[in-house]
């Protein structure tokens, strides 16, 4: 059995968020910079840009992971690469490529612990059963899940959507049951939550990183003719239809 000091609170980190098997451990302050560096850690602590860590608590489970993103293993723990034949990786290598995600990563089982790379990105971490058992994801956000959980690559419901909309013509969409693991470019307070019960929501620009798979997403006018939209100094809007939530970066 391995005992370790990684979830007791020191001077330097502490535990400040858990779902599942995931939790987060942030840096409050890096006690381990040069001289010549110091300055620039101190203003970035006052800022808020503090390092992170995930843990993920595996007990007779498994998890997913970004590959390259494992830092330590310890205890009874196996890793795959969670392709199932040469099919599956040719699906895999296609779906990396068109979403910029790496083809293979790893699968983790067993019971110990995973300590992933420590990163400055903001960590959120997303229950499926809060997004009706899919949501579709920005490319390069994914960073872990359970292994519970299936990732699939989609396609936009229409050409326009994707060049127009600037999201790409294809993303990652998360469907299952478990715990998502992403790294944000703005931490989990700043973003906007949007749940919708059949309505609309209109956004100018790709400032959505993450929706629910149910919902429609397509390029539209702000008004109803061009001469109108060019008036308005709008133009196009995206634009997410349905049921369903959406989180939104307000830069």
């Amino acid at each position: 059995m391995v005992q370790s000091n990684i979830f007791n609170t020191t001077s330097a980190h502490s535990v400040t968020k858990q779902m599942g098997c995931f939790s987060v451990i942030e840096y409050g302050r890096d006690l381990s910079v040069k001289p010549e560096s110091a300055q620039t850690a101190y203003f970035m602590s006052k800022m808020g840009v503090h390092k992170k860590q995930v843990v993920a608590d595996l007990n007779n489970s498994g998890i997913i992971l970004q590959a390259g993103a494992m830092q330590i293993i310890s205890g009874n723990v196996e890793v795959a690469t969670n392709v199932k034949g040469a099919g599956d990786l040719f699906k895999r290598l296609v779906g990396g490529a068109v979403t910029g995600e790496s083809a293979i990563k790893p699968r983790y089982t067993g019971t110990g612990q995973v300590i992933f790379e420590p990163t400055y990105k903001y960590i959120l971490l997303e229950n499926l059963a809060d997004w009706n058992g899919a949501m579709t994801i920005e490319d390069g956000l994914f960073l872990a899940c359970n292994d519970t959980v299936d990732m699939k690559v989609t396609a936009r419901s229409s050409f326009s959507s994707a060049v127009a909309g600037g999201e790409g013509l294809f993303n990652n969409t998360m469907i299952g049951q478990g715990i998502v693991v992403l790294e944000s470019p703005v931490p989990s307070t700043e973003l906007m939550v949007f749940d919708l019960n059949n309505d609309v929501l209109k956004i100018d620009g790709n400032m959505a990183i993450a929706w629910s798979q149910s919902l429609n997403f397509t390029v539209e006018r702000t008004t109803k003719t061009l001469v109108g939209s060019a008036a308005s100094g709008e133009g196009l809007v995206n634009v997410y239809r349905g049921t369903g939530r959406v989180l939104v970066a307000p830069v």
